[in-house]
């Protein structure tokens, strides 16, 4: 509680407009300052020695910061060590976002003036009370406290950044001991401007943005040694405080941050923590320190085993490891090891690149495939590409050039071989296109984009375009095994047969399959034995060495190799059941039976 509110409390309040006041400043908000300030006054008109008190400090307007008392000896302290404001307030656990978002060099203005000036306070206070009990004030020595007044405000325009030990007087703006000047250098309009800049150059479609930041690991380093050096002053004033109630220097960044970056880009809403839902575009701030390894490097001999190196890890004190480390490691091992405040960093962090990315974007639909010599994918052997065009480059050139995306993952709900078509109703497709630079299309946008697929190739065509969510995206896959697939397929025969020979393959029901992986595919797929089901066949005879053969099966059942018993690794086969040679010259597919996604009136 501020000093003037303290000394209300002790005084003895007995006038009215004493009480109204109080009241009014400490219960309102700024519109009542002005009635608040006017009934002190009438109070102070009285002569009232508590009055006299608060009114010198509103004038002073020396304590502005939501502190407590038994936080003045940790700000001293935290001070002396070399921490910079911000860090200070985070030390207090400071939860006042607005504190964080002052100018700085009014905040370290606060604390140095929260420091320096208690005891002058306090004993001026007690001198001001003691007088007051003879004497009613007069009006010389309401002028020469004015003039104090006036000399203390010149005073504390000094700006507080940290202090020498021992010493109440602000020393040089150096790099803070546990930030690393991220909280100092870095939290200001110009670095907003500089982030703004970057938002409007990438050109980006959005409604709300998502600001994160990145730290060097050695920060969580130096603030575990810099609460260590407050512990003791923490449990002597009987604190219910722990290392987790500290404010983590992102927040404290992002708080500060938000409404600067907000302003900059035209007051769009800054959030600090994402929601896939309702925030899809996200900016991110990163910092380095070139003492990252020096820092962090006693922590590999005590815990070794929390920064084992991996091949997608550039550096192995990452700040997830570095945590898991300090948890492990004891107050005394890490004192022994560490300065303990910490000692002052040769330079402030390095900022990185700011980085922009925007949630994937999916849109779904159904293809058909008119050729048999189109791959689903790119089709690549031995580094060489054997066609010029595949299904998902087809589909995917308009859509990455409409949404302004950087790249582009393609599933489907199964897939074709390169010489086989798929008709019907087509195959159900998924495409994520990463990072895209515009997100939002209507109904009508999307039916051209369809249009503008179908327009670009006589090879395929796309039907019940959307745009839909990464969850529908599980509906393809869900209960892939249990869909069923239609087929037809142009069989020769080496043995000649009539219509008759072929009639019992009709009569045929679930018949089931133990089928090797086969040797086509088993360069990419583990070895194993899958059993399927062919629920149904149906025939039409052709000549005396062809006919088609309709199937309806279990998805994931492989035709081909049904047909030619791929070395008898499909068993039973056709082969078998006709008891000849055959083999599969055409193979078509006529529908796969997944309701997803939605149908689309055309």
């Amino acid at each position: 509680m501020p000093m003037f509110f303290r000394t209300f409390m002790i005084c003895s309040v007995t006038d009215s407009s004493l009480l109204t006041g109080y009241q009014l400043v400490a219960n309102g908000g700024p519109a009542q300052i002005g009635p608040a300030v006017a009934s002190i006054h009438s109070f102070i008109r009285k002569g009232s020695v508590a009055a006299a008190v608060w009114d010198k400090h509103r004038r002073q307007g020396s304590i502005m910061l939501p502190l407590k008392e038994k936080d003045r000896p940790i700000v001293k302290k935290l001070l002396e060590a070399g921490c910079c404001a911000r860090c200070v307030l985070r030390f207090c656990c400071l939860g006042v976002q607005s504190a964080y978002r002052q100018s700085y060099e009014d905040t370290a203005r606060e604390l140095c003036a929260f420091v320096s000036d208690s005891e002058n306070n306090e004993s001026q206070d007690a001198a001001v009370l003691e007088q007051h009990k003879e004497d009613p004030p007069s009006k010389k020595m309401k002028m020469d406290a004015a003039k104090t007044d006036v000399h203390s405000e010149g005073d504390s325009a000094v700006v507080a950044t940290v202090m020498e030990e021992g010493d109440a007087e602000p020393a040089d703006s150096d790099v803070c001991v546990v930030c690393l000047g991220v909280l100092q250098q870095f939290c200001d309009e110009a670095y907003a401007i500089k982030i703004s800049e970057v938002v409007k150059a990438k050109n980006y479609q959005f409604d709300t943005m998502v600001l994160s930041v990145s730290l060097p690991a050695q920060l969580s380093v130096r603030e575990h040694s810099c609460w260590l050096h407050v512990k003791k002053e923490v449990r002597e004033k009987s604190m219910c405080l722990d290392m987790d109630d500290v404010i983590q220097v992102k927040e404290a960044f992002k708080w500060t941050m938000q409404g600067l970056v907000s302003k900059e880009l035209g007051g769009i809403p800054v959030v600090t923590k994402i929601n896939r839902q309702t925030e899809q575009f996200e900016v991110g701030v990163g910092f380095t320190h070139p003492e990252t390894d020096s820092d962090c490097h006693f922590l590999a001999g005590i815990c070794s085993d929390c920064f084992r190196p991996t091949k997608n890890k550039q550096n192995v004190f990452t700040r997830m490891a570095v945590v898991k480390a300090l948890e492990k490691v004891s107050d005394e091992k890490f004192l022994k090891k560490f300065p303990c405040p910490p000692t002052r960093p040769a330079s402030k962090c390095i900022a990185q690149d700011v980085q922009c990315l925007h949630v994937s974007v999916f849109v779904a639909g159904r293809y058909n495939k008119f050729s048999r010599t189109l791959p689903q994918t790119p089709w690549v052997i031995d580094g060489e590409r054997r066609m010029e065009s595949s299904v998902e480059e087809l589909i995917a050139a308009p859509l990455l050039s409409s949404f302004r995306a950087e790249g582009f993952n393609f599933s489907s709900s199964g897939r074709e071989d390169v010489d086989v078509r798929t008709l019907g109703n087509g195959r159900p497709f998924a495409l994520e296109l990463l990072n895209p630079h515009r997100a939002r299309f209507n109904k009508a946008e999307v039916r051209q984009l369809q249009e503008t697929i179908n327009q670009s190739s006589d090879k395929i065509r796309v039907r019940d375009l959307q745009i839909v969510s990464r969850d529908a995206m599980g509906h393809m896959k869900e209960g892939e095994e249990d869909k069923t697939k239609s087929y037809t397929a142009l069989i020769w025969t080496q043995k000649a047969i009539n219509k008759d020979d072929i009639t019992f393959l009709e009569e045929t029901k679930e018949l089931k399959l133990a089928q090797k992986t086969p040797l086509r595919v088993l360069h990419r797929r583990p070895l194993a034995v899958r059993e399927r089901v062919i629920h149904t066949m149906s025939t039409c005879f052709l000549d005396a060495h062809h006919f088609h053969l309709k199937l309806r099966t279990q998805a994931g059942t492989y035709i081909k190799e049904f047909v030619h018993g791929d070395f008898g690794r499909t068993k039973p086969n056709l082969c078998d059941l006709l008891k000849t040679e055959t083999d599969i010259l055409e193979l078509d597919v006529e529908s796969v039976d997944v309701d997803w996604p939605p149908s689309i009136p055309e």
